[in-house]
């Protein structure tokens, strides 16, 4: 760890009224403007002058803008070389002394310092979740249970994939973990006919949702268990009818005037007997907490997702905090923990899950081992050696000549597809590759290689792309729209329709829609997309471009992430220093969820 240089003196990022160690650490870049100035003015406001607790409110900001709940001030010292850093315990008594802690402000606990509604939203969660758990279990028909168990047996369902259904008739509260193709969904859909004949036993409605923080991670959840279900008994297919589909902000009522609350809450409860949330790793604090307070006591909630991929955009690390909470209380007792796992992956290809396992495992050596092994299914483009301190980028020519080829064929094949007009496969075919980057701006970022796709497209094409809406752009929507239906993380393409007008083919909930480009506002170019953006979706293809090893971005589930979404194929784009750091570096969000969990189910099982 070494000491930064300073920020440059017009640097955006340096607070000009920051003093002492404020100012000290602003210069650094550790803590930035809006840091310094929420610090300031929160301690202006509750007549606190002490530095050290300064500089702890503006960490605790820092963190939540960087995705953590709280801030350790025993561990915080390891983010950066600086011979101004407080002596922990004298620190830790300064903040909890503070007058902001008296006017709850702040909260300190065992050495960590937390903003208050951060604080109150990891103790709702933990106790709506305690609650749920140590609720009496619901009643079960074991001759009804027993016989549709015997029903949704079959060659595409594993013991473990039957357990966790069964088990989760059983509880309020599941929680369905497992890596990519290892059949969450199929599970989900035998639990839909489980639950179903449950209430149709006792001659009662079964209503239930599916819902995942995306519109895309919500169509495929909805596709997939649809496909599930047609294969089962059609009387069962009857009782569990056409669930509800949608993002988990219109599940819960999405509010025009408040970010952060919806119409669906304690005073409002969701009428759904079951609630099914995909992809829960990108649920942030805030969503979970929303979630768990408009949840009935009555009704089943099942959280599925996989806790080693990449976390929510926002703060938190909700599903992982939640698994190893559960993990540290209930320890081997799978039979009454929450958490049903499973292992056995039925679609990924023998290579990519030999790279999935061992990236799990944070072994580079087979990491990087079983990228260079000939093979159809895994590859490694390595890039040359990383320039020194100082000196510039040397490998956009050697990325370039990886990613033209494959890039360029699917921007040509979606623009012949558009220019017939033929909105369906020009859509399909953007599932058949995807480039993935960390970044968004850079040498290696979306908005680079966005527009180099588009200079090669035109190179080819002979004619210049003119236009945001050309024919054949590929789209990303990237925010909820809830007057048109449209929704984050949705695809679609420009195709040119017969009359000559652009249309944009938006792949929804079910169907293909199209709008007049001009009602669309929150869309972006997709020939490269963030791999935050990919989760929730998949392709047959896809290319990952690692940035470089010293990227704050790179870490351990960021790469999982990114090659888990292929099917197929994966391609790494990559350093053998990139990779290396990509796997030794595991994403830090600090929060206490976990511990308090624990701590909180001991105390409900001893009272």
């Amino acid at each position: 760890m070494t000491q930064p240089d300073p920020l440059p003196a017009h640097d955006h990022r340096r607070a000009r009224s920051a003093s002492g160690l404020l100012a000290r650490f602003n210069d650094t870049g550790l803590v930035e403007t809006a840091d310094v100035h929420v610090a300031r003015r929160v301690a202006a406001l509750a007549g606190e002058s002490d530095d050290q607790v300064l500089l702890a409110v503006a960490l605790a900001v820092r963190g939540v803008r960087s995705g953590s709940v709280c801030v350790d001030l025993a561990t915080v010292p390891a983010l950066l070389e600086h011979p101004d850093w407080p002596e922990p315990g004298a620190w830790v008594a300064a903040v909890a002394a503070s007058p902001l802690v008296d006017q709850g402000v702040l909260h300190v606990e065992d050495g960590t310092v937390y903003l208050d509604r951060y604080h109150r939203l990891e103790t709702q969660v933990c106790d709506d979740l305690v609650t749920r758990v140590a609720a009496p279990a619901p009643q079960v028909d074991h001759a009804s249970l027993e016989a549709a168990r015997a029903r949704i047996r079959g060659a595409r369902l594993s013991d473990q994939q039957e357990r966790a259904a069964v088990g989760a008739v059983g509880r309020w509260t599941t929680v369905l973990t497992g890596g990519p193709g290892t059949g969450k969904t199929t599970t989900v859909a035998r639990l839909l006919v489980l639950l179903a004949d449950q209430a149709a036993a006792r001659g009662e409605r079964f209503s239930v949702a599916l819902t995942a923080p995306t519109g895309k991670a919500a169509t495929r959840l909805q596709e997939a268990v649809l496909a599930e279900l047609a294969g089962l008994d059609p009387a069962d297919r009857e009782r569990v009818g056409r669930p509800e589909t949608m993002t988990l902000h219109r599940l819960l009522g999405w509010r025009p005037d408040n970010a952060t609350r919806f119409r669906h809450d304690r005073g409002n409860r969701l009428k759904h007997d079951l609630v099914v949330v995909d992809e829960s790793s990108m649920v942030e604090l805030t969503m979970m907490g929303r979630l768990l307070e408009a949840m009935r006591p009555e009704s089943r909630l099942v959280l599925v997702g996989d806790p080693r991929q990449l976390t929510s955009v926002g703060a938190g690390a909700v599903l992982a905090d939640v698994v190893r909470g559960f993990a540290d209380h209930f320890g081997e007792d799978s039979a009454a923990s929450p958490v049903a796992s499973l292992s056995e992956n039925f679609r990924s290809t023998e290579d990519i899950k030999q790279l999935a396992e061992a990236l799990r495992l944070g072994d580079a050596d087979e990491v990087l081992a079983t990228l260079r092994r000939p093979s159809d299914e895994v590859e490694l483009v390595e890039l040359p050696p990383e320039p020194g301190p100082g000196e510039a980028t040397t490998a956009v020519p050697a990325v370039a000549a990886a990613l033209r080829e494959r890039s360029l064929d699917l921007a040509l094949r979606v623009r012949r597809h558009a220019e017939a007009g033929e909105h369906e496969p020009a859509v399909a075919a953007l599932d058949t590759h995807r480039l993935l980057c960390a970044h968004r701006d850079g040498p290696f970022g979306v908005r680079f290689w966005n527009r180099q796709v588009e200079r090669w497209l035109a190179e080819e094409l002979g004619e210049p792309v003119l236009g945001e809406w050309y024919v054949g752009r590929p789209l990303l929507v990237t925010t909820n729209d809830y007057t048109l239906e449209v929704y984050n993380g949705e695809t679609g393409a420009v195709v040119r329709q017969p009359d000559g007008r652009l249309r944009a083919w938006i792949s929804g909930s079910e169907q293909l829609r199209d709008f007049s480009p001009a009602r669309l506002e929150a869309v972006e170019t997709m020939h490269a997309m963030t791999v935050h953006k990919s989760q929730g979706s998949q392709a047959a293809h896809v290319t990952v471009l690692l940035p470089e090893a010293d990227s704050r971005l790179l870490t351990r589930e960021l790469f999982y992430t990114a090659i888990t979404r292929a099917q197929q194929h994966v391609r790494v784009v990559a350093s053998e220093a990139a990779v290396r750091a990509a796997v030794g570096r595991e994403a830090q969000r600090a929060s206490g969820l976990r511990e308090r969990l624990a701590r909180s189910l001991s105390a409900a099982t001893a009272g």
